[in-house]
């Protein structure tokens, strides 16, 4: 007796087979969507209430109407975010750079050279160029879509260090620090703050997690789009002799990294100097033109013991802006022994005590220091780990607050009641 098999009539279309990566790919695509999206959603709702607050204050309050556009004014509110550098940025993404040290016909005040674009560093600028000829876009269009895309991947690259040291929780928190920290302004706006801060996050991250190649890549980068980016450099050497001490990952790759990780920024100044003709170039630009300076911290010393007693008669003053750029300055420290206390990875702590050091031993407009300080992204991590032991409601109520006020704070105060 014969066995009859009984088949499924076939549907006429036969499927044709997923491929292989394919099907790899989308479980992977889902997973990074559950992990991440919470932390993308988590700054991008406290930034969006802060970035709201922010253009409200402006428009209703009016004062950028009457300021010059390239001095924090404008037709409208947005233009706001491209004035001051946002207009630097934008003359060297549409024209370039012509390195030069011109005098200012008979000054012999502060101020003796003409402002130049090559005090500006030029990776934001060429993204800003690459985007608005890729997509049509306008300089400022392009140079928003840049600041804020890479203000996400910074919030990503927070979340990733944080979530080493402290979880998935306090990676969260952090994520949502950045997006109210003082100076946190500049985020969405022509400034270079959001994509140095990226670049300087995943490098600290590729460095503990023993990438060399990729962390010496992100630096060079990095030293492309900010002069502080030496702190970046001389963290990851400190980090990659720790490794050659302990023999972890041999002796290639923490080298090549090491000789890759300066090349962006001192190839971008030898540039400079070599198309000015001075050796020292740059700096006389810095300090001819903006009146910044090296001056072993004279200056932030004059902020700090002038503002306590009431008086603003130093130079720069910026009354309103100082008293929270002095807020930030004295809340530094104090992170930063919370953080050592924590042990991390010595990329973080050399990277936050340079970079700090940094600017505290600048001659600049001392209110910008909120903003100078904002890359310090490490001075999250104690915080954040402090603050994962709230409830969720409890830890809505912080960030929703802060998100909240930092449209003033962080935003209306550093464009129009200061020089961002």
């Amino acid at each position: 007796m014969s066995t009859v098999q009984l088949r499924r009539p076939a549907s006429g279309i036969d499927r044709p087979e997923v491929p292989r990566a394919s099907r790899e790919f989308r479980p992977r695509l889902r997973a990074a969507v559950v992990r991440y999206g919470p932390v993308l959603l988590t700054y991008g709702v406290l930034k969006l209430a802060g970035f709201a607050v922010f253009m409200y204050l402006l428009d209703s309050a009016g004062d950028f109407r009457k300021k010059n556009p390239r001095f924090g004014g404008g037709e409208h509110a947005w233009d706001v975010l491209a004035s001051w550098d946002g207009w630097w940025y934008q003359q060297i993404a549409e024209h370039g750079y012509d390195p030069a040290l011109e005098p200012v016909p008979g000054a012999t005040g502060l101020i003796t050279l003409e402002g130049n674009s090559a005090a500006f560093f030029p990776l934001y600028p060429t993204l800003m160029r690459l985007v608005s000829e890729c997509t049509g876009l306008g300089l400022y269009g392009a140079g928003m879509t840049v600041s804020v895309i890479a203000s996400f991947a910074a919030a990503l690259g927070i979340y990733t260090v944080t979530n080493r040291l402290g979880g998935h929780r306090a990676g969260l928190v952090a994520a949502g620090l950045w997006a109210v920290w003082p100076g946190s302004g500049t985020e969405w706006s022509g400034y270079s703050e959001s994509l140095y801060t990226a670049l300087a996050a995943w490098a600290c991250h590729a460095v503990m997690t023993r990438r060399w190649l990729t962390a010496g890549l992100l630096t060079c980068a990095a030293g492309l789009c900010r002069p502080t980016a030496v702190a970046l450099v001389a963290a990851l050497a400190v980090a990659a002799t720790l490794s050659l001490r302990r023999r972890a990952d041999g002796v290639r790759r923490p080298l090549a990294a090491v000789a890759i990780a300066p090349l962006g920024l001192f190839g971008y100044l030898a540039w400079v100097n070599y198309r000015m003709g001075d050796i020292n170039g740059y700096s006389k630009l810095q300090d001819g033109a903006w009146a910044h300076e090296f001056d072993w911290g004279v200056h932030t010393f004059n902020v700090l013991t002038s503002i306590p007693v009431g008086r603003f008669d130093y130079l720069f003053a910026m009354p309103f802006e100082d008293v929270i750029g002095v807020c930030v300055v004295l809340m530094v420290p104090v992170l930063t022994v919370l953080l050592v206390r924590l042990r991390p990875p010595a990329v973080l702590v050399v990277y936050t005590v340079l970079s700090y050091l940094m600017v505290m031993t600048t001659q600049q407009y001392f209110g910008n220091v909120s903003r100078y300080l904002l890359p310090l992204f490490p001075l999250f991590v104690p915080l954040a780990l402090a603050m994962r032991r709230l409830r969720w409601p409890s830890l809505a109520a912080v960030l929703g607050t802060a998100a909240l006020a930092s449209g003033s704070y962080a935003g209306y105060v550093l464009f129009e009641l200061g020089v961002p």
